[in-house]
């Protein structure tokens, strides 16, 4: 991994919570989980707030890397920023244990309607939880990497982390997402995304408009026979998108379209089928206008979600016993996310944690409204207080552990692809 700020591990700052609860924290793990947590109140909520009030956009989240990066300084990890190239992508490691496991922080924002998604949520809870796990990672032998992964909402950073490596040697990755109510068990639709460019010939729209190949026409064919296709598609399988760009002067025939599509399938190879009779649509209104037809893909795909039954399991029990009880989704698909790519390759749980937003959903301005609220603020802190409490039992259930260090020896032995 590319390191532009990188500090040796070091244990964490002894203040006075820390020596009067360090007892507790050998006694019980769990008991620790929820002691750190309670420390760190007042900074997650602080960050929770200020990722909110500082909205950052796909690759642009450098003030949000920044909080979340100096925040787990300060707690005593190895902080290396700037990871796989991506200067708004960081890890951060506490603890030398043989189990390791990896809560992944989003914090990218929506264009024009800040954190609709509850970013500023996630990624203080997945702080939180890695703030909890540390406080016990040497009693029960884990190592905690908090993987900051920017670009959720556009090119997929934790498809492009994972392809880098930050998660070899993961042994389960977890996060929570914000929602109106809480869930677990559910998948999400693979995705994937196109630049569309049409490529055709300017004119005088009036004086000699058979002089110009329309590449707007192109375009208007080529919608029309999206929508035609439609009709025929699985259910679970969509096909969206905007035009970016249609011209500039009425008056002038348009030489250049650009739209971006997005593509969206149950699984990945149901994906790669979409996308051939997609690309076929594109193809025709390329053919009916004459213009050249170009196709660039836009980020990476994403896969659908496969969240691991027993990690599941136990966010249920650690969110019970917090007084919430999430929704089995088994068999539902969600949107889509780039965790899904993770799951591949690490057992996963990425359920969500609600509060009210009075009939908002996610992606909206009303949504985004309610990300500082005091149901916010419970979600952050129960978050990460349940899926601290999921590593501990990963930790500490005999079954469980060797189950996770076993995945991990075979993956390495195959070289699985990241």
């Amino acid at each position: 991994m590319k390191d532009s700020t990188t500090r040796a591990a070091r244990p964490a700052p002894a203040d006075a919570y820390q020596r009067e609860s360090a007892d507790a924290y050998q006694r019980e793990p769990a008991a620790g989980v929820s002691g750190a947590v309670e420390q760190w109140r007042a900074r997650l909520l602080a960050l929770s707030h200020s990722l909110h009030a500082e909205p950052e956009t796909a690759l642009e989240e450098h003030r949000s890397a920044a909080k979340i990066g100096d925040l787990l300084d300060a707690a005593g990890f190895a902080v290396t920023r700037g990871v796989a190239g991506l200067p708004t992508a960081l890890v951060a490691d506490y603890g030398t244990g043989d189990l390791t496991v990896a809560l992944c922080a989003e914090y990218d924002a929506l264009p024009g309607i800040g954190h609709a998604c509850g970013h500023n949520v996630n990624g203080a809870a997945a702080v939180g939880a890695a703030l909890g796990l540390a406080a016990v990672a040497d009693r029960i032998g884990v190592r905690v990497r908090l993987v900051g992964t920017p670009a959720e909402e556009d090119v997929g950073g934790k498809a492009l982390l994972l392809k880098a490596g930050v998660f070899d040697g993961v042994a389960a990755a977890m996060m929570v997402h914000a929602a109106p109510v809480d869930t677990v068990g559910a998948s999400s639709l693979a995705i994937g995304a196109w630049d569309v460019t049409f490529h055709g010939r300017p004119a005088h729209a009036a004086l000699a408009p058979w002089e110009g190949v329309n590449a707007l026409d192109a375009m208007t064919v080529a919608q029309t026979a999206l929508g035609l296709l439609r009709q025929h598609l699985t259910p679970g399988t969509l096909v969206h998108g905007i035009v970016t760009d249609g011209g500039q002067a009425v008056n002038v025939v348009p030489a250049r379209t650009r739209a971006r599509y997005e593509l969206r399938a149950p699984t990945a190879e149901q994906l790669a089928q979409l996308r051939a009779r997609v690309r076929a649509c594109f193809e025709a209104g390329a053919l009916a206008s004459g213009a050249e037809l170009e196709l660039a893909q836009h980020g990476e795909d994403f896969a659908e979600l496969r969240q691991d039954p027993f990690m599941t399991e136990a966010y249920v029990r650690a969110a019970g016993a917090l007084g919430r009880t999430p929704e089995p989704r088994h068999g539902e698909l969600m949107a889509s996310t780039d965790m899904g790519n993770v799951s591949h390759a690490v057992p996963t749980i990425h359920p969500t944690v609600g509060y009210e937003t009075h009939g908002a959903l996610q992606h909206t301005a009303e949504f985004a409204a309610y990300g500082t609220s005091e149901g916010a603020d419970r979600a952050v802190l129960d978050g990460a207080r349940a899926l601290a409490h999921v590593g501990v039992e990963l930790a500490t259930n005999e079954a469980q552990r060797r189950r996770l260090l076993d995945g991990v020896a075979r993956r390495s032995r195959e070289g699985a692809p990241h």
